[in-house]
């Protein structure tokens, strides 16, 4: 595992239609190392969920770099970095997007299958996580079956699933009240602390946000350190 898990330098973001263009990011530079937990807020519209996805490989900067685990996503080829995503991060969104029809089991081995595991293999990790999460007696059960709450457990078991370097957390509680939220997000914390995985969780809840190491606000398309 790379000591820096994602980094980028100078990445701004604009978003061009015909004669508009607008500038969602601006000179954004940021190190997360290996282990770290960090979270970004910002007002609704910052730019929080557009450099997520960058950090991620998901959309390209209009200017800058973007590395994951010591590699350049902006010079990779869709395959290649298709390939980065899958060994080196986790995506977690406030909508589960697990696939409604397939279990908990098989959206969960889902990635490692992708990643040429044999799915007998895939299965039993995937049931190991599962049962780490609590969800051992939701094993067979669809989406559709189970709550927000599991659903969302089972989803960060899928993010973790490949042992990535890095999860990238968009509003991961977002969808949940306040006590299923505390419990998912202690969780994440706890795959954090275990793993030595980096954490980055894109929040409005500035309660959660200060539960992390470090916290950055999305000021005008600038990113800054945010002092409470």
């Amino acid at each position: 595992m790379s000591e820096v898990a994602v980094r980028c330098a100078n990445v701004h973001k604009r978003f061009e239609e015909g004669d508009l263009s607008v500038s969602v990011l601006r000179d954004v530079s940021l190190e997360v190392k290996s282990g770290a937990r960090i979270a970004i807020i910002g007002t609704s519209g910052s730019g929080k969920s557009t450099l997520l996805q960058i950090l991620g490989g998901l959309d390209t900067p209009s200017a800058g770099e973007v590395c994951v685990a010591g590699k350049d996503l902006v010079t990779l080829s869709e395959v290649e970095r298709s390939h980065l995503r899958n060994k080196e991060l986790g995506f977690i969104y406030q909508f589960h997007h697990l696939l409604a029809e397939f279990s908990a089991v098989e959206n969960v081995a889902m990635p490692l299958v992708i990643g040429g595991m044999k799915p007998a293999e895939a299965e039993r990790r995937a049931t190991e996580l599962l049962i780490r999460v609590g969800l051992q007696s939701r094993l067979a059960h669809k989406p559709g079956e189970l709550s927000g709450g599991e659903r969302q457990r089972a989803a960060i078991a899928r993010a973790v699933v490949t042992r990535p370097g890095c999860l990238l957390a968009d509003e991961p509680t977002g969808n949940l009240d306040r006590r299923v939220a505390d419990e998912v997000f202690a969780m994440l914390l706890e795959i954090n602390a275990e793993s030595k995985t980096a954490l980055v969780v894109v929040t409005h809840d500035v309660q959660l946000a200060h539960r992390m190491e470090r916290v950055y606000e999305l000021v005008d398309g600038g990113l800054q350190l945010h002092t409470q």
